[in-house]
């Protein structure tokens, strides 16, 4: 197998310094990179702390103005192999802030990227919200879920259970890395996705003319 370095980028939206959300990303991060070196890759980690560009956020959602501290988050998904996703649950939900960094991005910046979810809350209560509520934004995305995704409440820290998942998680983002699904996909199949006109960084701009909403808007007359 050929060496290769890998680019995995933290996604965290824990508010506070430290953060169990930021704990349990970085727990993954580190056996991502423990079992990627085992197999002779490298791996190299980015972070986005959300709590860090919570104003730019609210800016983009209001004006659709991207800041340069935002795009630097955005580009650096853009360049990733891999993504750690991290959210705090409130009120059996996402946080607000997790959830408004994924609604301004791009919709085609994150096709066939792995992305492991992460979750914790302040009770068990909560067990499902990664598969539940953050599962279907990130398929809307179309990113390459691994199956296993990861929750902590404070009773989990000390359960070695937790630390299974994590192994289960990491090894399935390096194999998912490993694959270069997301270029190849890119290279052999991306213009049989559905585009908005001027994704991809502005680089779609091609219109289908050849749809009922079109020939209506243009005179004519639906089929």
């Amino acid at each position: 197998m050929s060496t290769e370095r890998f680019r995995l980028v933290l996604v965290s939206a824990g508010t506070s310094d430290p953060s169990s959300t930021r704990l349990l990303a970085d727990r993954t991060a580190d056996r991502v990179t423990a079992l990627a070196a085992r197999r002779g890759h490298e791996v190299t980690t980015g972070v986005t702390e959300l709590r860090e560009i919570s104003a730019d956020l609210s800016t983009a959602l209001v004006s659709q103005l991207i800041t340069p501290k935002l795009q630097h988050a955005i580009t650096a998904l853009a360049e990733a192999d891999g993504i750690v996703a991290a959210a705090p649950v409130y009120k059996a939900s996402p946080s607000g802030l997790f959830s408004s960094f994924f609604h301004v991005l791009d919709n085609d910046l994150l096709i066939g990227k792995p992305v492991v979810l992460a979750a914790t809350a302040g009770t068990a209560r909560h067990a499902l919200v990664a598969d539940d509520q953050m599962r279907p934004m990130f398929a809307y995305l179309r990113t390459m879920t691994a199956p296993t995704s990861l929750f902590a409440a404070p009773e989990d820290w000390s359960d070695p259970a937790l630390n299974t998942r994590i192994d289960r998680a990491a090894v399935e983002l390096v194999l998912l890395m490993e694959s270069g699904f997301a270029a190849k996909n890119k290279d052999e199949s991306w213009q049989s996705y559905q585009h908005e006109y001027g994704s991809a960084g502005g680089t779609e701009t091609a219109i289908d003319l050849d749809t009922d909403l079109m020939r209506l808007a243009t005179g004519g007359s639906a089929s």
